[in-house]
């Protein structure tokens, strides 16, 4: 049984920006998003998701219906959601494959949670379809992998999709994505800590607030295009840095200065959140370098740099984190077993 396992992501620089063209870093971390399939002898589809939420569901794909009654503690949206990404994976993998009417039986395990802005679903469509076209005897390269996954998170998302998160888990490590140009970057061990507030946000309605905004305001277009000159000054810093040696203090001084002019930005653009902002701020005062929200925003997760324990301890003891962790860059993308 093919099972394919695919990193989540934080957004080192760049997010909302990079849907308008402009250029963005992700990184991949070690929370990975595990999936396991066998080819059934019908069309039917079905998913398990263990650990996808925090009880779990089954769903099974007749068709193009799915039906599933989970009883979740998340909001209904975030189960149709993750649901659209398994359809469309599944989708795109009888594409890739030249099967329309492979069946499949699908085990999905996360330690991503969702619509925390750490690309839970991004690692899922890779995952799965990595894992479908090899039980179908295909193997894809990573490349092919992140524009089959791209595929789908276009079309949930109805088209407003980057291809940011998606080439992020397929390929590892810090990538440089702006519109179709997408390529790896070699970045040192950058010490990363996360901090989430156990909600999420709606990144369908953050987008679409972004758009709106910019429509009303022509300085909220400056903003998206300043975030991309926040990205580009980033970008230089980590070209002088050695991706063999421990990041220097002036590098993660200077990224972090670039992060928190990040934050700014996206925070006039209207998609933080009183418990990001209150996350990032204690990040801050425990001395890391700098801090963001990372994702869509709204609710869900802050990034910060800092290669001592203080970050996560002081974020574990703040009111508005239900979590804290040091996430180690992944290197490898998508990896078979």
């Amino acid at each position: 049984m093919p099972t394919s396992t695919a990193p989540g992501k934080v957004y080192l620089f760049g997010e909302h920006a990079v849907v308008y063209g402009e250029p963005a870093i992700p990184c991949a971390v070690e929370r990975r998003a595990t999936v396991s399939v066998e080819e059934r002898a019908d069309d039917r589809v079905v998913v398990e998701a263990a650990d996808l939420t925090l009880d779990g569901f089954t769903v099974t794909f007749d068709g193009s219906t799915a039906d599933a009654d989970p009883e979740l503690d998340v909001p209904t949206r975030l189960v149709q959601s993750a649901t659209g990404y398994v359809e469309e994976a599944v989708a795109q993998a009888r594409a890739a494959a030249e099967a329309p009417e492979a069946g499949f039986e699908l085990t999905i395990e996360s330690e991503i949670p969702l619509g925390a802005g750490l690309g839970s679903s991004a690692a899922v469509a890779v995952a799965a379809i990595d894992a479908a076209t090899r039980a179908l005897g295909v193997t894809l390269s990573r490349e092919e992998i992140a524009e089959y996954a791209y595929q789908t998170e276009r079309a949930v998302q109805d088209g407003g999709a980057s291809r940011a998160d998606t080439f992020c888990s397929a390929m590892g490590g810090a990538v440089r994505v702006e519109g179709s140009e997408t390529q790896r970057l070699d970045t040192p061990p950058l010490p990363f800590v996360v901090g989430f507030d156990g909600g999420a946000g709606d990144t369908g309605k953050l987008v679409a607030g972004v758009s709106a905004l910019q429509e009303r305001h022509g300085f909220a277009a400056d903003t998206v295009q300043a975030i991309g000159d926040v990205v580009r000054s980033g970008e230089r810093l980590l070209a002088d840095a050695s991706p063999e040696a421990e990041p220097s203090p002036d590098l993660l001084k200077g990224l972090g200065e670039l992060m928190d002019f990040d934050h700014g930005l996206l925070s006039a653009l209207g998609v933080s959140a009183r418990s990001l902002d209150a996350m990032v701020w204690a990040a801050r005062d425990a001395g890391a370098h700098g801090a963001k929200l990372t994702g869509a925003g709204g609710g869900g997760c802050i990034v910060a740099l800092d290669p001592t324990g203080e970050t996560a301890r002081a974020l574990r003891y703040a009111p508005d984190c239900v979590d804290a962790f040091r996430a180690e860059l992944a290197t490898e993308g998508v990896v078979r077993t």
